[in-house]
């Protein structure tokens, strides 16, 4: 069983979708954990648009990595370039680094609702793609 650690900068949008997808879409071969180097509590956009797409996220919890320290990770995937950039030291031995920086829909100032929704609905599309294709490429 492979052991990924999903990380962004508050664990509340970007790596609370990807946590869903990565659980959702791999199944019992992955232990999927997710964390930010802060805490902000996982964004009511983010459980809405996964659930339109059949992803119930709403049970997650937005945890700090290091709570997360002691767990030796086979990937440690940062979504975001300031928790690439910010993100402690984690000792994990042979874990794979990877990271993509995917927009953050929570930023978006607008008072248009639809305008919101397409926003988090880009972002869950191009997770769900870049967590589809880590996938092939796992097997």
């Amino acid at each position: 069983m492979k052991k990924i650690l999903i990380l962004c900068t508050g664990n509340s949008c970007r790596s609370q979708m990807a946590h869903g997808y990565f659980s959702f879409l791999g199944g019992a071969k992955l232990e999927v954990y997710s964390a930010g180097i802060e805490t902000h509590g996982v964004n009511p956009r983010a459980i809405a648009i996964m659930k339109d797409d059949g992803v119930d996220i709403s049970n997650h919890t937005s945890n700090n990595v290091n709570e997360y320290l002691d767990i030796n990770f086979d990937f440690i995937i940062t979504v975001c370039d300031h928790a690439h950039e910010n993100c402690p030291y984690i000792p994990a031995k042979s874990a794979q680094r990877i990271h993509h920086d995917f927009y953050d829909p929570s930023k978006l100032v607008s008072e248009d609702e639809d305008q919101i929704y397409q926003a988090f609905a880009r972002t869950r599309d191009e997770i769900k793609k870049f967590v589809k294709n880590f996938l092939k490429e796992l097997r």
